[in-house]
């Protein structure tokens, strides 16, 4: 058996983006009830294994994600057992939110590689919008733990650190559809919002550029073949 024709291993992409989708869509069944966290932890590990598959089609260094997963296991495998330590929820923080960046990196880096598209690098294209957004929330988790009270709700303070409300945030930043109900108070919190801002628009630039150069690179050889 051709280990590559398996759908999960040839386009590891496609597999990241679908369950990062069903994430969002899965996450406020769970609650915030003891076996609702660790089944979540659960499915935030097997994202994590997915991301590390994404990595290593591409050329970036599959080693460099295996050293940020490690740290990212353990602390969330710790948040699931002991909830709310604030020292946990930041270096876990941290640490996924390196593992995020990295891994967008990964997919830029293969997605800018040649000068072909194949499949599961038009998978890249989302997974890459959603691991960056998913990095964000987890800076801004960070953010909120070292400068408390950084973000409020409209009519309703934040009174816990909700990844869910961050990663809300993020993907409303990143959309560029403006900010949501959460609104960051704090000047540290506005300076991350902003630069997710930046770099959302910059992404959707360099993914409508490279479609573009593509096609007009893919136009010109089929008329100098025509010629020919």
């Amino acid at each position: 058996m051709n280990w590559r024709t398996i759908p999960v291993i040839r386009h590891p992409c496609a597999d990241l983006l679908i369950v990062q989708l069903l994430g969002i869509l899965v996450y406020p069944f769970l609650g915030d009830a003891p076996l609702g966290r660790a089944l979540f932890s659960i499915f935030a590990l097997f994202v994590l294994v997915l991301a590390v598959f994404a990595v290593r089609m591409t050329p970036a260094l599959s080693w460099i994600s295996g050293v940020l997963g490690v740290p990212v296991v353990v602390f969330t495998i710790w948040e699931a057992v002991d909830p709310g330590v604030e020292a946990v929820v930041l270096w876990s923080a941290v640490f996924h939110a390196a593992f995020y960046f990295y891994t967008a990196y990964a997919l830029l880096r293969y997605m800018f590689d040649d000068h072909i598209v194949t499949t599961d690098e038009l998978y890249a294209t989302g997974a890459t919008f959603t691991v960056v957004a998913w990095g964000f929330a987890y800076v801004y988790l960070a953010v909120d733990v070292v400068v408390p009270d950084s973000f409020t709700a409209v009519g309703d303070p934040l009174q816990a650190r909700a990844w869910f409300e961050m990663l809300y945030l993020s993907v409303t930043t990143m959309t560029s559809l403006g900010l949501s109900d959460i609104v960051p108070v704090r000047p540290h919190a506005r300076s991350f919002v902003m630069i997710e801002q930046i770099a959302g628009m910059l992404y959707l630039a360099l993914a409508v550029a490279r479609i573009m150069a593509l096609t007009v690179a893919r136009s010109t050889a089929r008329e100098e073949r025509r010629r020919g």
